[in-house]
């Protein structure tokens, strides 16, 4: 994981310097990066100490302060605060550097593959257009809003998965587990997005979709392209950033990889089917709006296999044919989120 933060973040500062343009912070309204980090962990902290100890104290202020003593005492220990410190700096570093890096994919890949994957799916559908045809089987209305509150959902999901594996994992390594494959995850997709540049179906072919109802998708689509035409045609030293790139699908790859590290770690089954729908719906939407090829969803898919896989070895996790066993690691908390 730190090793992981370290490469991606030494390519960021190598390929702005070589391109002689800034690295930008994409989410700064927090303030700058030595603001935001410590405020992030203490947010970690305040999220699990106070929900927690006015559960356990049922709500009598007298046994407030015993309480939560006891809970930092018992939870809070060192592997824990480590966790928590080490998983959210490499998840911030891993996730600037991923934002940065695909700002400049324009400047340092210009070429586009968007008509040889546009002819693929295709191919894939004997002819027809996948977004056309789901379009035709959901409809353009109902179920454009409830697959645009589905997509949208990842962007508050993401900070909150890797914060509640940091925190709520009785198993330690669980949590290292997560954020080891969370943080290779974005930077595979970000490998991706250079071998194979593309703008995404409704940026290369937006007349495909002008049926579909005015959602927030759509208006975030229409920002997209409005920043990436800002810094590209513009003035590339402008504020903010460029996101428009296709291959391969990092909400794929994202959700998918938390359905299957749920899949092992998380003990309630009403969370892993959640996980498991929400990524059926997310790879959904990603055709249906025209955020990605069908080759991106493929690819996305097996980046997360790939980052699983690999961050388990990686944190001692083990597979056999009974599924998958960990070595004993320290175990605290009384509220696990994992068996």
């Amino acid at each position: 994981m730190v090793a992981n933060a370290v490469i991606m973040g030494v390519l960021a500062v190598i390929t702005a310097q070589v391109l002689g343009y800034p690295l930008r912070d994409p989410d700064g309204f927090l303030g700058p990066a030595w603001v935001r980090l410590p405020l992030l962990c203490l947010g970690a902290f305040i999220a699990d100490l106070i929900p927690r100890t006015l559960w356990r104290a049922r709500f009598r202020p007298a046994l407030f302060k015993r309480e939560a003593t006891l809970l930092v005492r018992q939870h809070w220990t060192r592997e824990r605060v480590q966790l928590v410190l080490l998983g959210i700096v490499c998840f911030y570093v891993t996730y600037v550097s991923y934002r940065n890096l695909k700002n400049f994919l324009p400047f340092v890949r210009p070429i586009k593959y968007d008509y040889a994957l546009h002819q693929f799916d295709h191919w894939l559908m004997f002819g027809h257009d996948p977004a056309l045809l789901l379009q035709d089987v959901l409809g353009t209305g109902i179920s454009a809003h409830v697959l645009s509150w589905v997509y949208l959902i990842f962007l508050p999901m993401v900070p909150i998965a890797a914060t509640a594996w940091a925190v709520w994992s009785r198993n330690i390594s669980y949590g290292y587990w997560f954020l080891t494959a969370d943080c290779m995850a974005w930077s595979l997709g970000t490998l991706s997005y250079y071998i194979i540049p593309t703008l995404g179906p409704n940026f290369a072919f937006p007349w495909l979709y002008g049926e579909i109802a005015n959602t927030p998708v759509a208006a975030l689509q229409d920002s997209l392209i409005y920043g990436r035409e800002q810094i590209i045609k513009v003035d590339p030293f402008a504020d903010g950033v460029q996101s428009v790139a296709g291959f391969a699908s990092l909400h794929v790859a994202i959700t998918l990889m938390m359905a299957l590290v749920a899949h092992y770690t998380v003990r309630s089954a009403i969370i892993r089917y959640i996980l498991w729908v929400d990524v059926v719906l997310t790879t959904i939407s990603t055709s249906y709006f025209g955020w990605h090829y069908l080759a991106d969803d493929f690819a996305g898919a097996l980046i997360a296999v790939v980052s699983v896989y690999l961050g388990a070895l990686a944190t001692g996790q083990k597979f056999d044919r009974r599924g998958r066993s960990s070595h004993p690691t320290t175990t605290t908390g009384d509220v696990p989120i994992d068996r």
